[in-house]
C-alpha cells in the first residue's frame, strides 16, 4: 500500500540587512515625493501594512540607487544562493540528515532568473550528490511555497524511502523600483521582503505531519491581478485588482470545491494556515473563513517580522505552528499569479 509523504522538517532563513518600517517610509518619502502627487495618500500603507521590519538582501540605499536589470539580477543569484543553503542546512540538521542524502531538491523561485538553476549553483557548497534529481518551479509567486510543498509530496510518495529537499526563497526587495511612479510599486516597497524556507519529506514513518492531500483552483480571466511585468530595469510588480476583497468574496467557494474533491469540508479543518498577503489580505481571509477576529495570529506575527516574502511565507507561518503544537488536520493556504489558490491538507503526527 503506498505511504503518503510526510513533512520532517522545515528550516527557514533571512538576509543580512534588517529593513525598519520606519526607515522605509523615510527611505520612500525622500525617493518618492516630490515626483509622485499621490505618494502621501498612498504612503499611509507603510503605517496600516501590520509590519515592523522586514530583510533584505541589499542594504537599504542600494534601493535607492537606479539600476538596471543586470545588477538586480546578480543581487538576487548571490542572495538567494546564499538564502538556499542556510534554509536547507536547517532544515537537513534538523531532520537528522545531510544533503548527500537528499534524492530530489525541488527549488522554487520567482523573483530572479538562473540558468543554471540556485540548486545546481550550491550543489558542492551543499554537498548534494552527483545523480541527485533537480526540479526548478519558476512562476508561482505567493502561491509558490504551498504549490511546491504539493510538488516535493507527491514526488517523495511517488518514490518511497526517498528523501526530497524542497527550496522556497524569494528576493522581492529587488523589485523596488525608484523608476515607478505608480501605486502597485508604493505598495511593494511597503510589504516586500526576502527570505527563504526549506522542507524535507519522505514517504515514511515518523516525520511531524503527514501531507494529506493537495489541490489547486485558478479563477478565469484575472492574470491581471498579480504578476511581474519586465523591462530594462527588471520586475515590476503588477497589482491590478484590490486583493483583499476578491480573496473575501470568492476563496471561500474555492476552498470548498478543492476540500470536496478529496472527501473533505471546510468543517473538517482546525486550522487554516494561510499566506499573510498584507493586513488587510488576512482580515478578508478571516472574513471569508468565518474565523474569529485574530484567529490567524501566527500570520500578523510573520507578517510583522518578516513582511511577505512571497513563496516562502506561508511556510514560516507553518513553523510557527509546528512549534506551537499542530492541531490534527491544517489546511495551508496561499494564493498567487493566475490568479490562482494553492492548498496543501496536514495531517499531524500521533
Amino acid at each position: 500500500m503506498a505511504h503518503s509523504a510526510e513533512l520532517w522538517s522545515i528550516g527557514t532563513a533571512v538576509p543580512p540587512y534588517v529593513i525598519d518600517q520606519r526607515e522605509a517610509a523615510l527611505a520612500s518619502h525622500d525617493a518618492f515625493s516630490s515626483r509622485f502627487a499621490d505618494f502621501e495618500r498612498l504612503a499611509k500603507v507603510f503605517e496600516t501594512s501590520g509590519i515592523r521590519r522586514r530583510y533584505g538582501v541589499r542594504p537599504i540605499d542600494w534601493y535607492l540607487r537606479t539600476t538596471g536589470w543586470v545588477e538586480r539580477n546578480n543581487a538576487y543569484i548571490e542572495g538567494a544562493s546564499a538564502l538556499f543553503v542556510s534554509a536547507a542546512s536547517n532544515a537537513l540538521t534538523l531532520a537528522g540528515i545531510t544533503a548527500a542524502d537528499v534524492d530530489t531538491v525541488v527549488t522554487v523561485s520567482s523573483t530572479g532568473i538562473a540558468t543554471p538553476s540556485l540548486e545546481a549553483r550550491v550543489k558542492q557548497q551543499m554537498g548534494f550528490r552527483d545523480n541527485v534529481e533537480r526540479v526548478p518551479v519558476f512562476g508561482l509567486g505567493c502561491a509558490g511555497g504551498v504549490s511546491g510543498l504539493s510538488i516535493a509530496s507527491r514526488l517523495a510518495a511517488s518514490r518511497p524511502g526517498t528523501v526530497v529537499l524542497l527550496i522556497a526563497v524569494e528576493t522581492c526587495t529587488l523589485a523596488f523600483r525608484m523608476d515607478k511612479l505608480t501605486k502597485a510599486n508604493i505598495v511593494a516597497t511597503a510589504l516586500f521582503g526576502d527570505g527563504a524556507a526549506a522542507c524535507v519529506l519522505s514517504a515514511t514513518d515518523g516525520g511531524l505531519a503527514q501531507v494529506e492531500m493537495s489541490g489547486q483552483h485558478t479563477w478565469p480571466d484575472t492574470l491581471d491581478i498579480m504578476g511581474w511585468s519586465v523591462d530594462p530595469e527588471g520586475f515590476g510588480v503588477i497589482f491590478d485588482r484590490a486583493i483583499p476583497p476578491f480573496a473575501e468574496a470568492n476563496i471561500r467557494p474555492a476552498l470548498i470545491s478543492i476540500l470536496e474533491r478529496a472527501g473533505l469540508s471546510l468543517d473538517d479543518i482546525d486550522r487554516f494556515a494561510c499566506h499573510p498577503g498584507g493586513a488587510k489580505v488576512i482580515d478578508a481571509l478571516e472574513t471569508a473563513l468565518s474565523l474569529g477576529q485574530g484567529t490567524l495570529n501566527h500570520e500578523r506575527a510573520v507578517l510583522s517580522d518578516y513582511g511577505n516574502m512571497s513563496a516562502p511565507t506561508a511556510l514560516f507561518v507553518l513553523d510557527r505552528l509546528i512549534s506551537d503544537g499542530l492541531p490534527p488536520r491544517t489546511l495551508l493556504t496561499a494564493m498567487g499569479p493566475g490568479f490562482t489558490l494553492s492548498c496543501v491538507s496536514l495531517k499531524a503526527a500521533a
